[in-house]
Order: C-alpha cells, then sequence, then structure tokens
C-alpha cells in the first residue's frame, strides 16, 4: 500500500498524544509503540499497539463487546540490599498502579468492567543480573488479575527469549514473536534503565495510588 492508499492516522484519545504511532507496512495497520513505563488505550476499530518485552510484562485488556482497549508494559522495582520490610508492599502497589491506570482508562472511554477480558505476554529471563524480575511479574499479574476476578484468555510468559507483541483491541488478537536472536543490545538497556528509575523510586514518584 502507497502513502497515496493508506488510510488516514485515527486520532487518539486525548491523553495519549505522547506515545509514538506509525504505518506497520507489514501488517497494513497504524500501530502505537509502547516502551517500558507506559500504557495506551484506544477507540479505534482499526488501530493496534506494539512492544517489546524481555522481564518486563504486558497485560493487553479490552471491552470484548465494545472493542475499547489497550495495552501496558511494566516491571516490578528489584529487591536490593539496601530495600525496607516495606519493599514488597512497595512493589505490589507500583505494579497495581500500572495495571489500574489501563483498566480505569478503558472504563472511562467506554469500557464496562463486566465485559473485560486479557491477554499476557513477557516475563522472560533475559539478564542474568536480573534473574527473578521476570518471574515476580508474571507471579503479580496473575495474582492481580485473578484478585480482580478479570478473565484471562491466553499467555505467553516466561522463558529465556524477549518477544515482540502486537495487539489489536477491537478483536481481541495478539501476536507473539520470539526473538530467538538479539542483534543489539537496546532492550537490554533500556529495561535496565527502566529498573533503575523504579529502584530510586519504587513507590511511583509520589503519586497517589487509586
Amino acid at each position: 500500500m502507497s502513502n497515496q492508499q493508506r488510510p488516514p492516522q485515527p486520532s487518539c484519545i486525548v491523553d495519549f498524544e505522547h506515545i509514538n504511532r506509525f504505518w506497520d507496512r507489514t501488517h497494513k495497520t497504524w500501530t502505537a509503540k509502547i516502551l517500558p513505563g507506559e500504557y495506551y488505550v484506544t477507540t479505534q476499530p482499526d488501530e493496534a499497539i506494539a512492544t517489546t518485552l524481555g522481564s518486563c510484562v504486558s497485560a493487553c485488556i479490552r471491552d470484548k463487546v465494545f472493542g475499547i482497549g489497550g495495552m501496558n508494559h511494566f516491571m516490578l522495582p528489584m529487591e536490593s540490599t539496601h530495600s525496607s520490610d516495606l519493599w514488597m508492599d512497595s512493589a505490589t502497589r507500583y505494579g497495581s498502579y500500572a495495571m489500574e491506570h489501563l483498566i480505569n482508562d478503558i472504563l472511562k472511554n467506554g469500557g464496562n468492567r463486566n465485559n473485560l477480558e486479557v491477554k499476557l505476554a513477557g516475563g522472560g529471563k533475559i539478564l542474568a543480573a536480573m534473574s527473578d524480575v521476570g518471574a515476580r511479574n508474571i507471579q503479580f499479574v496473575l495474582d492481580y488479575l485473578r484478585t480482580e476476578n478479570i478473565e484471562v484468555l491466553a499467555k505467553d510468559m516466561g522463558d529465556i527469549v524477549p518477544r515482540k507483541v502486537m495487539y489489536y483491541p477491537a478483536t481481541g488478537r495478539m501476536l507473539i514473536k520470539k526473538l530467538r536472536s538479539m542483534h543489539n543490545d537496546t532492550l537490554v538497556q533500556r529495561e535496565q534503565a527502566y529498573q533503575h528509575e523504579l529502584d530510586v523510586q519504587p513507590d511511583s514518584g509520589g503519586v497517589e495510588l487509586f
């Protein structure tokens, strides 16, 4: 499809203008690309969301009746020798913050909590120095969704490989490509930088959680 034949870029929800969106030539669809710590929600029937995951986890959540949905990309702060007794509570609060923001924005834009369904990806063991963080991310998100009574339709998690994920909220289709070899260390550097930010401020930077 040429630029002349390419459909116009769909409008995005006001809070998400900062997210990079591009025309995916392979899948012939407009796509929002999210990075660690970001999330994106769309009401458009012809827009996808993509990310690349290592130790991080993405929850792909949608209202299966109205087709409104989104994806997040998050990681829990790591425990260290300097962690206090409140570390686990702090880490759980951060994970809950990442999940609740995504869910609440879906509901705010017309979704119904009773219609929500989830697909999960990520949590790979790709960094020796972060050997348990992927597994902890997986356990957190499964426990969270069980507690919130939100149905998990499918998951592709764990293993030792990074993944590319593409999600279509309107239909619920999730595509996974496992990356058997990394040609550069961009993903590793990105997750290490993200983890450092979390370790510095594991309480979500003083943001009030809800």
